[in-house]
Protein backbone atom coordinates (compact mmCIF):
# COMPACT_ATOMS: atom_id res chain seq x y z
CA UNK A 1 0.00 0.00 0.00
CA UNK A 2 1.05 3.78 -0.88
CA UNK A 3 1.29 5.72 2.12
CA UNK A 4 1.34 9.49 2.65
CA UNK A 5 3.17 10.41 6.28
CA UNK A 6 3.67 14.06 7.63
CA UNK A 7 4.73 15.22 11.00
CA UNK A 8 4.64 19.29 11.94
CA UNK A 9 7.50 20.37 14.38
CA UNK A 10 5.75 18.78 17.31
CA UNK A 11 4.98 15.19 15.50
CA UNK A 12 8.84 14.67 14.58
CA UNK A 13 8.97 12.99 17.90
CA UNK A 14 6.93 10.13 16.51
CA UNK A 15 8.45 9.95 13.42
CA UNK A 16 11.09 7.08 13.32
CA UNK A 17 8.01 4.57 15.31
CA UNK A 18 6.21 5.74 12.56
CA UNK A 19 8.27 5.07 9.61
CA UNK A 20 9.68 1.79 11.15
CA UNK A 21 5.96 0.31 11.29
CA UNK A 22 5.50 1.43 7.53
CA UNK A 23 8.23 -1.18 6.44
CA UNK A 24 6.87 -3.25 3.66
CA UNK A 25 5.03 -0.09 2.43
CA UNK A 26 5.61 2.62 -0.18
CA UNK A 27 6.26 5.39 1.91
CA UNK A 28 5.68 9.21 0.50
CA UNK A 29 7.36 10.79 2.98
CA UNK A 30 6.25 14.72 2.94
CA UNK A 31 8.39 15.26 6.39
CA UNK A 32 8.82 16.86 8.61
CA UNK A 33 12.46 15.98 9.95
CA UNK A 34 13.56 18.40 12.26
CA UNK A 35 11.43 19.42 15.33
CA UNK A 36 13.38 22.23 15.61
CA UNK A 37 12.10 24.04 12.64
CA UNK A 38 8.24 25.04 12.79
CA UNK A 39 5.95 23.57 10.50
CA UNK A 40 2.55 24.26 10.66
CA UNK A 41 0.30 21.07 10.67
CA UNK A 42 -2.48 22.47 8.59
CA UNK A 43 0.31 22.70 5.60
CA UNK A 44 1.39 18.55 6.59
CA UNK A 45 -2.43 18.00 6.74
CA UNK A 46 -3.05 19.98 3.07
CA UNK A 47 -0.13 17.96 1.67
CA UNK A 48 -1.25 14.29 2.75
CA UNK A 49 -5.01 15.33 1.57
CA UNK A 50 -3.93 16.25 -1.66
CA UNK A 51 -1.95 13.36 -2.45
CA UNK A 52 -4.05 11.09 -1.72
CA UNK A 53 -6.99 13.14 -3.75
CA UNK A 54 -4.28 12.67 -6.58
CA UNK A 55 -3.90 9.14 -6.27
CA UNK A 56 -0.12 9.57 -5.00
CA UNK A 57 -1.63 7.20 -2.16
CA UNK A 58 -3.93 5.10 -0.33
CA UNK A 59 -4.03 6.55 2.96
CA UNK A 60 -1.91 8.94 5.11
CA UNK A 61 -0.39 9.19 8.80
CA UNK A 62 -0.49 13.23 10.00
CA UNK A 63 1.17 13.50 13.02
CA UNK A 64 1.23 16.69 15.26
CA UNK A 65 1.37 17.49 19.08
CA UNK A 66 -2.18 16.54 19.90
CA UNK A 67 -4.00 15.00 16.79
CA UNK A 68 -6.72 17.50 17.19
CA UNK A 69 -5.36 19.61 14.52
CA UNK A 70 -4.42 17.34 11.83
CA UNK A 71 -7.49 15.50 11.96
CA UNK A 72 -9.56 19.06 11.60
CA UNK A 73 -7.50 20.41 8.63
CA UNK A 74 -7.40 17.56 6.61
CA UNK A 75 -11.18 17.11 6.91
CA UNK A 76 -11.45 20.25 5.28
CA UNK A 77 -10.76 18.99 2.24
CA UNK A 78 -12.93 16.71 0.20
CA UNK A 79 -12.90 13.23 -0.12
CA UNK A 80 -10.53 12.94 2.69
CA UNK A 81 -12.06 11.26 6.13
CA UNK A 82 -9.37 11.54 9.04
CA UNK A 83 -9.73 11.20 12.29
CA UNK A 84 -7.58 11.18 16.09
CA UNK A 85 -7.23 7.66 17.18
CA UNK A 86 -5.55 6.38 20.98
CA UNK A 87 -6.70 3.20 20.43
CA UNK A 88 -6.44 0.16 17.88
CA UNK A 89 -9.88 -0.45 17.93
CA UNK A 90 -11.21 3.19 16.42
CA UNK A 91 -8.14 2.77 14.05
CA UNK A 92 -9.51 -0.34 12.27
CA UNK A 93 -12.95 0.47 13.03
CA UNK A 94 -13.00 4.15 11.31
CA UNK A 95 -11.36 2.20 8.45
CA UNK A 96 -14.11 -0.91 8.44
CA UNK A 97 -17.61 1.47 8.81
CA UNK A 98 -16.33 4.69 8.04
CA UNK A 99 -14.03 4.42 4.90
CA UNK A 100 -11.61 6.79 7.26
CA UNK A 101 -8.28 7.11 4.67
CA UNK A 102 -6.27 9.33 7.25
CA UNK A 103 -4.59 8.11 10.57
CA UNK A 104 -4.18 10.90 13.01
CA UNK A 105 -2.43 10.71 15.99
CA UNK A 106 -0.57 13.01 18.71
CA UNK A 107 2.80 12.61 19.57
CA UNK A 108 2.31 14.19 23.38
CA UNK A 109 -0.74 11.61 23.72
CA UNK A 110 0.27 8.34 22.22
CA UNK A 111 3.82 6.97 22.53
CA UNK A 112 6.12 4.78 20.12
CA UNK A 113 4.66 1.73 20.88
CA UNK A 114 1.01 2.56 20.83
CA UNK A 115 1.69 4.58 17.89
CA UNK A 116 2.85 1.64 15.57
CA UNK A 117 -0.08 -0.25 17.07
CA UNK A 118 -2.57 2.23 15.71
CA UNK A 119 -0.54 2.59 12.24
CA UNK A 120 -0.72 -1.23 11.67
CA UNK A 121 -4.61 -1.23 12.78
CA UNK A 122 -5.49 1.26 10.66
CA UNK A 123 -3.01 -0.22 7.35
CA UNK A 124 -4.44 -3.94 7.96
CA UNK A 125 -7.81 -2.81 7.90
CA UNK A 126 -10.23 -2.59 5.13
CA UNK A 127 -13.44 -1.10 4.41
CA UNK A 128 -16.63 -3.06 4.94
CA UNK A 129 -18.47 -1.85 2.08
CA UNK A 130 -22.08 -3.11 3.82
CA UNK A 131 -25.08 -1.31 2.58
CA UNK A 132 -25.30 1.02 5.90
CA UNK A 133 -21.71 2.17 5.61
CA UNK A 134 -22.07 3.23 1.63
CA UNK A 135 -25.18 4.90 2.73
CA UNK A 136 -23.61 6.82 5.29
CA UNK A 137 -20.76 8.28 3.15
CA UNK A 138 -23.18 8.92 0.76
CA UNK A 139 -24.90 11.38 3.39
CA UNK A 140 -20.99 12.88 3.90
CA UNK A 141 -20.23 13.05 0.20
CA UNK A 142 -23.83 15.55 0.28
CA UNK A 143 -22.71 17.59 2.92
CA UNK A 144 -19.47 18.19 1.29
CA UNK A 145 -20.86 18.82 -2.00
CA UNK A 146 -23.90 21.11 -0.44
CA UNK A 147 -21.23 23.13 1.97
CA UNK A 148 -18.32 23.50 -0.94
CA UNK A 149 -20.87 24.88 -2.86
CA UNK A 150 -22.06 27.35 -1.13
Amino acid sequence: MRVAVAFDHRGVALRQAVLETLTGHDVLDLGAHDASVRIDYPDKAREVGEAILRGEAERGVLVCGSGVGASIAACKLAGIRAAICHDTYSAHQGVEHDDMNVLCLGSEVVGPSLAAELVRAFLHARFDGGERYVRRLEKIEAMERRFTNA
